[in-house]
């Protein structure tokens, strides 16, 4: 899939961040508590600062989370990854850490981010920023040829990231055959993690993204698809979450980042959906492999991928201190699996991390990190709804400012989802909820994805017109007639 970009003019959010609460500013106690932590000096803890680590990013990013530096060995593979060690800045009590627990989370605009920590840690002391000695927590994990985990060791350790990448540089690397030593290997080893995660089930969504970027005095609205390094590098944190899951279970407390598996009657109806769009199933396919094989570029497979997003329902966080909670695994990643790869980024990874560098040195789990795990599923709940919100009330901003001049015009589009029960004939001309009978349509060009009213054909190519952008609302809308 081609990436499409369309200039958008400058403006601000500030009207979402006050819908959303959203602060602009940590209070002064906090901020000194930073402050003093980054200036610091650096805790005493083993030097592996000689292993080549490499980050790998989004463009611009400065809350490096994670370093990787992957190697062949006689019998499989051994995977280096540091992550950024934030307990060793925040005290447990302080007003730092009671102001992590009011944010939850990062939030990200395209004017500038809502940190989950000040930028004097997020972005400076605690993030693995190339050529400086950080203290990380360190996972190594090994492998055997076909990706299967044969061993994991845990550690407080001093690292030193030797570059900082991103996707598209990668991704280039890798094609041309001059990837860094550390990252040679991604491709190879990515392959063998997706391989067996859809061997026990796992479901792996490569839905395009609509991202907004700064351009100049500006922004422009990206619909932009997943590279294979970004899917790749995805599954060096799937196998370290799964690996910190395993470890939390097997000593009977933790965190766990879990999600029902599909419904059986979603997969049936997607199924269905699947043989109206001609979309091929082998018999006895499960549906992980089923959608790994659909290409996202064209409009039928679009609206099936659209419709496999109803399998990804009901993730949260499950805390347990004793037995086991029943429902442990995650849908998705078809695994019991756990965040702990995002401290910068997210509260809850802090937490379990600390949990896992416990048991692995089989010694008693701090009681302020155990006492957190009951009270982190409600609170990660919460600040997931309003990311959720900042970044769909971003992009809806901005498709709204850049169409709100081309109110009835005419646009070429795909059908990628239509108003249940799904309709073959024409829809009547109310729906039962008061709204008129549609659905969801995704434009060519500019890449704006809106809600469509008429009577809509899934996974077909449409003439839609432009009725509804409102700015003020955040609004879009379409009608084909």
């Amino acid at each position: 899939m081609v990436t499409r970009r369309v200039r958008a003019p400058h403006f601000d959010f500030a009207a979402l961040r006050r819908e959303l609460e959203l602060p602009d500013s940590f209070p002064p106690a906090a901020q000194r508590e930073a402050e003093q932590a980054a200036a610091a000096p650096l805790p005493e803890r083993p030097d592996r600062t000689d292993i080549p680590f490499v980050t790998i990013d989004p463009v611009g990013s400065r809350d490096l989370d994670q370093a990787m530096c992957l190697s062949r060995r006689p019998q499989g593979y051994r995977v280096h990854y540091a992550i950024a060690d934030v307990a060793a800045f925040v005290r447990p009590g302080g007003e730092l850490e009671a102001e992590t627990w009011r944010r939850g989370q990062t939030v990200y605009l395209p004017d500038g981010n809502v940190p989950l920590h000040p930028v004097a840690l997020s972005e400076g002391a605690a993030s693995l920023l190339p050529e400086r000695t950080r203290a990380a927590v360190l996972w190594t994990i090994d492998l055997d040829a076909d990706g299967a985990t044969t061993a994991v060791t845990l550690e407080r350790a001093l690292v030193r990231s030797r570059a900082q990448l991103d996707y598209g540089t990668v991704q280039g690397q890798l094609d041309a055959g001059t990837a860094p030593e550390p990252i040679a290997l991604l491709p190879e080893i990515g392959a063998r993690l997706v391989e067996r995660g859809l061997d026990r089930g796992a479901i792996n969504l490569p839905l395009p993204e609509q991202e907004i970027e700064p351009d100049g005095a500006g922004y422009r609205l990206v619909l932009r698809a997943p590279l294979p390094s970004e899917e790749h590098n995805a599954q060096i944190s799937l196998l370290t979450g799964v690996a910190a899951a395993d470890i939390m279970l097997a000593g009977r407390v933790g965190l766990l980042r879990t999600m029902p598996p599909p419904d059986p009657d979603a997969v049936e109806r997607l199924r269905a959906a699947a043989h109206a769009l001609g979309i091929d199933w082998p018999a006895g396919a499960p549906v992980g492999r089923v959608i790994s094989a659909v290409d996202a570029a064209d409009p039928r497979g679009a609206a099936f991928l659209d419709q496999a997003a109803e399998l990804m329902r009901g993730a949260g966080y499950t805390a347990f201190d004793g037995e086991p909670p029943e429902q442990s695994g995650h849908g998705g990643v078809a695994a019991p699996y756990a965040h702990v790869t995002a401290p910068l980024r997210r509260l809850a990874d802090r937490y379990a991390t600390e949990v896992c560098l416990a048991l692995t040195a089989a010694q008693d789990v701090p009681e302020w990190a155990r006492a957190a795990l009951p009270k982190l599923p409600k609170v990660m709940s919460a600040t997931d709804r309003v990311s959720g919100a900042a970044a769909r009330g971003a992009v809806d901003l901005t498709e709204a400012v850049l169409l709100q001049d081309r109110i009835g015009e005419t646009f070429d589009a795909a059908v990628v989802d239509v108003d249940s029960p799904r309709r073959t004939a024409p829809a009547p001309a109310d729906a039962a909820d008061g709204r008129q009978p549609g659905g969801t349509v995704a434009l060519d060009a500019p890449p704006v994805r809106a809600r469509c009213t008429g009577d809509l054909p899934l996974g077909e190519r449409v003439r839609v017109t432009l009725v509804t952008a409102d700015p003020v609302k955040r609004t879009v809308q379409f009608t084909r007639k």
